[in-house]
């Protein structure tokens, strides 16, 4: 099991990007949580499988529709196991 911290940059609020990463993140069996920040990012945390982040940070990329991702940051860190689901954060 692994962590992935994500930063998103690019017009990735008012996109629906936040929403689409829940439907994605559930669709792949990933716990965790996504948020829009002060700055115009997006940030997301994800747990599950490798395999499974690892599509998640794929789609991340491009994110829905409407969405103009420029840049993705990715931070691998320590397994926690403290998400019961994957929700937006406020």
């Amino acid at each position: 099991m692994e962590r992935a911290h994500i930063w998103v940059s690019g017009r990735v609020q008012g996109v629906w990007y936040r929403a689409s990463t829940v439907e994605e993140a559930r669709r792949l069996g990933l716990r965790g949580w996504v948020r829009n920040l002060p700055d115009g990012r997006v940030e997301v945390v994800a747990e599950g499988p490798r395999e499974a982040v690892e599509r998640l940070i794929s789609w991340c990329h491009q994110g829905p529709p409407l969405a103009v991702v420029e840049e993705v940051k990715v931070v691998w860190e320590p397994y926690s196991g403290e998400f019961s689901d994957f929700s937006i954060a406020y």
